[in-house]
């Protein structure tokens, strides 16, 4: 898949996702995707890798960006709530 054509579906997936959410919701929902868009493009690298040390430091880096992304959303909603704009 063409990178161009990831980052425009991961827009669209934003964009649906920030329908009725806080700014905090919007953001961390923001910060998923780019993570996961980054993340499976890492992916698509590691399976055209010409090694499999290539392909395994790919998809490990796949993996940490998938986890920093999670935490980042994580710790934006914690903040949302700790702030008391949360949507729950």
């Amino acid at each position: 898949m063409k990178l161009t054509t990831v980052f425009a579906v991961a827009a669209g997936l934003g964009a649906l996702a920030a329908c009725n959410n806080t700014p905090q919701e919007q953001a961390a929902d923001n910060i998923e995707v780019n993570a996961e868009t980054t993340a499976d493009a890492l992916e698509e690298q590691a399976d055209n890798a010409g090694t499999e040390a290539t392909e395994d430091s790919l998809e490990n880096q796949a993996d940490a960006t998938r986890e920093a992304g999670e935490e980042a959303a994580d710790a934006t909603r914690t903040g949302a709530d700790a702030d008391g704009n949360s949507a729950n």
